[in-house]
């Protein structure tokens, strides 16, 4: 099994960040030096990249590879992109850089968070296969269930799309502990869609739940930062956020915006296919709150 993943553009610092520990010592210069200033990175030629972290200009077309790039140009077009994309969500604030570090004060905390998560909702939206996402609209909008699973804040996102889509009708359930989501994973069926939610993709619960819902023979959704984990190769689609991970995780943070943006965007969609009968159950549910407010 294992998902087609392709993606328009990319995070090339979330990239970067995620397979360093796979480098060589003289990529890993590489990395280290495109994470320190990738501003002044993005301007830079092959072989000024080899001369600044000591090495050959065939090791930073091997790292470039090792990216995901075939091309230079198009990485260091996506990297130019993402600092653009940055220095927008820094405007008008007196930082220079979103990752939080010790002796930040609040005002400096305010304005990095606001701008991580405004950079976790932007390149998400450039990392997110919109054809995957309409195989997982149909997939979902066609079961006959939906279970979902996710492990510490990514329970919390499960949560918000079990709720919903319960509020347009579908049959969604949301396992709190991975023992109920393994037992439910164990009888589901080709007519059911099993969704899982990790940021890194490779916490192990997460991953033991979605592959016991494909051997049940259900379709596999995961929701993750990272295309090639384990818990992608496992799905049969995968839905690709982007958020940054930096001192005092603000990646955690990020992750949870990007990943609430994606389940709004699935359920956005599984809604427009029939928008009659789902604005139909939204305004009978409001109605079910409110008359129940209006005798408290």
């Amino acid at each position: 099994m294992g998902a087609d993943v392709h993606r328009t553009s990319r995070a090339v610092s979330t990239e970067v960040r995620a397979r360093i520990d796979e480098l060589r010592p003289s990529e890993r210069r590489i990395a280290e030096s495109l994470l320190a200033d990738p501003g002044a990175f993005a301007t830079r030629s092959v072989a000024e990249i080899a001369e600044e972290a000591s090495t050959s200009t065939t090791t930073v077309v091997r790292f470039t590879r090792k990216i995901g790039y075939d091309r230079f140009k198009d990485f260091r077009h996506d990297l130019t992109e993402e600092n653009l994309r940055e220095r927008l969500a820094l405007a008008g604030t007196n930082v220079q850089s979103p990752d939080i570090v010790a002796g930040d004060s609040l005002d400096d905390i305010v304005a990095k968070v606001a701008a991580n998560e405004s950079l976790s909702i932007a390149d998400t939206a450039q990392a997110l296969d919109t054809a995957a996402l309409t195989r997982a609209v149909a997939a979902v909008a066609g079961a006959r269930r939906v279970d979902i699973f996710g492990v510490g804040a990514s329970s919390i996102v499960a949560v918000d799309l079990q709720r919903k889509l319960s509020r347009i009708g579908r049959v969604a359930l949301e396992w709190p502990d991975p023992h109920a989501a393994w037992t439910a994973a164990a009888i589901l069926d080709e007519q059911a869609v099993a969704v899982a939610i990790s940021h890194s993709g490779a916490t192990a619960d997460t991953v033991d739940y979605l592959r016991l819902a494909a051997r049940s023979g259900a379709t596999t959704i995961a929701i993750t930062n990272h295309a090639e984990s384990t818990l992608a190769t496992s799905a049969d689609i995968v839905l690709q956020t982007s958020a940054r991970e930096t001192a005092f995780r603000s990646g955690a943070l990020g992750s949870r915006i990007a990943q609430l943006m994606v389940v709004d965007c699935l359920f956005i969609g599984v809604a427009q296919v029939d928008s009659e009968a789902s604005i139909g159950a939204l305004q009978r549910t409001f109605d079910a709150v409110r008359e129940r407010r209006s005798t408290e």
